[in-house]
């Protein structure tokens, strides 16, 4: 049943969501300017609480820079950031982070294999038992995620950014998920398993 509602989810988020107008990678390598600062000039961030923008899906940024915008996702960092940019500029900085060589992998965890296998078996397969669904259902095995329903790419992201998103989506401060999909997962989440499924992302390239 659980694997039907979130089938359902996708459909549904795909088909409410129409594709965004494509970006200028060029002219949006101008606007990014600001945004080096803390993801850095090839969009792999100066540090692990700031994401990974390189190889990200251009309308996955978007959409996050349109909710940061209309406050349908708080940040203290980045909405402030949001509310100076138009819609074209939001589109060109998309193109311009989504068009950069993918961030590596950065292994973390690997000392610990446990963690790992754990992190492997809930993102490759879920939890029945804690009615979790497996994360690659929607980011793809491999963390490719998926630029039609904006599910954003996962594989070569900070650990310590998926904590802290996956914690923000439990105690419900962030709510710009579709049909609560996230937060309905998380509230089933110990931190446990979040610290696991973050360790093996970090993993995926």
């Amino acid at each position: 049943m659980l694997r039907q509602l979130l089938i359902f989810s996708v459909l549904t988020v795909i088909f409410i969501n129409p594709a965004l107008a494509a970006g200028d990678a060029k002219i949006g390598a101008e606007k990014a300017a600001l945004c080096m600062g803390c993801h850095g000039d090839k969009g792999i961030s100066v540090s692990p609480a700031y994401p990974n923008l390189a190889a990200q899906h251009a309308s996955y940024i978007e959409k996050q820079l349109t909710e940061l915008k209309s406050g349908a996702r708080k940040d203290p960092t980045m909405s402030p950031m949001a509310a100076t940019l138009q819609e074209p500029d939001m589109a060109d900085i998309a193109a311009f982070f989504s068009n950069l060589a993918p961030a590596p992998a950065e292994g973390v965890g690997k000392s610990k294999p446990a963690l790992l296998a754990r992190g492997k078996q809930l993102y490759m397969g879920g939890d029945r038992y804690k009615e979790i669904p497996a994360c690659a259902a929607c980011h793809s095995p491999t963390g490719a995620g998926n630029p039609q329903a904006r599910f954003p790419r996962l594989a070569g992201q900070h650990d310590e950014y998926v904590v802290a998103q996956l914690k923000k989506f439990k105690n419900g401060e962030r709510a710009n998920d579709p049909n609560k999909m996230m937060r309905d997962i998380t509230a089933r989440m110990s931190m446990a398993d979040i610290n696991a499924i973050a360790a093996y992302i970090a993993t995926l390239e």
